[in-house]
């Protein structure tokens, strides 16, 4: 018997898909659908709102504050909301849905009426900052620089045909404008004071994803080593199921495929303590702890189904 009923506005989507998929395979929760011809009837949107414990949104961003004032509009009868667009991550009326990001985050969650899936980028970037930030290792007003890898599956549908029917480009860097949008919730979840400088790419791969960020030791508060940035990290994810601190690879490589089709996270701290410098690196899949993986998380934690 189903515990919670669920509706995915805009399931046909890559991270609709990708939820739809994953809750298919939980018997607690019940899917619930609009034929496909009534999918842009909003009487037909609304009436199904009423009917649901929570509605997914995996739309546009102005789509989805259209769909959340719908659900919002239906008062005792509305149902909770996890939006997995850039539109409320940084609302300050939405609870931002990493659940390992702080140690009250997944309870936050849990109580919460609307939240606000994680973008795939920021996942890796607050897993590695954040904990820095609250020991007070980072400063603040520190000028942190992020180098991200993303397969092609993160970049949309046109992204999507393009690698598969034309290869698409081997490498490409993209956001040189210095406006992604993924920006503002690094910065605000990450406790940083001053705007990071956020470098992504693809490469012609579907999925994974490599988060680095290179750091001089000096520079930071008590000039700490390698080992003691690892062991903050170790402490803050101590207990976590999908969030780990791994040890540094021998040979110094990491490739972004490793996680694939998991919902995990793993953090790395590479150091050169001899020259004083050290790289974290986060990788995870972005259609699963970046995406549809997180947003199961979070439903799991919104219906009452279980911890994180």
């Amino acid at each position: 018997m189903a515990k919670g009923t669920v509706f995915i506005d805009g399931e046909s989507g890559t991270t609709g898909l990708g939820i739809r998929e994953r809750l298919l395979a939980m018997p607690d929760v019940a899917l619930k659908s609009i034929p496909s011809e009534r999918r842009r009837d909003p009487a037909a949107r609304r009436d199904l709102m009423a009917e649901v414990d929570l509605v997914v949104l995996c739309l546009p961003d102005d789509a989805a504050k259209d769909s959340s004032a719908m659900a919002a509009s239906l008062g005792n009868a509305a149902p909770k909301v996890l939006d997995a667009s850039t539109a409320h991550r940084v609302d300050p009326d939405w609870v931002y849905g990493f659940a390992e990001m702080a140690p009250d985050q997944a309870q936050r969650i849990a109580a919460a009426k609307n939240v606000a899936n994680p973008g795939c980028y920021p996942t890796g970037g607050i897993g590695l900052i954040r904990p820095l930030v609250d020991a007070g290792i980072i400063p603040t007003d520190y000028p942190i620089t992020i180098n991200a890898v993303s397969g092609y599956s993160g970049g949309g549908k046109s992204m999507i045909a393009d690698h598969d029917s034309t290869h698409g480009p081997a490498f490409e860097l993209y956001g040189l404008k210095l406006e992604h949008k993924h920006v503002p919730e690094i910065q605000h979840y990450g406790g940083l004071s001053v705007r990071p400088i956020f470098v992504p790419s693809v490469g012609h791969y579907r999925q994974g994803m490599l988060v680095s960020i290179p750091l001089h030791l000096d520079t930071l508060n008590g000039k700490p080593s390698g080992a003691d940035l690892r062991a903050v990290l170790a402490e803050r994810y101590a207990g976590c199921k999908l969030v780990q601190v791994m040890d540094p690879q021998a040979d110094g490589k990491l490739e972004p495929e490793a996680l694939n089709d998991t919902d995990r996270l793993e953090l790395y701290v590479h150091a050169n303590d001899k020259y004083r410098q050290a790289i974290l690196v986060a990788r995870l899949d972005n259609l699963g702890k970046g995406a549809s993986g997180a947003a199961v998380q979070n439903i799991g934690l919104m219906l009452g189904l279980g911890d994180a």
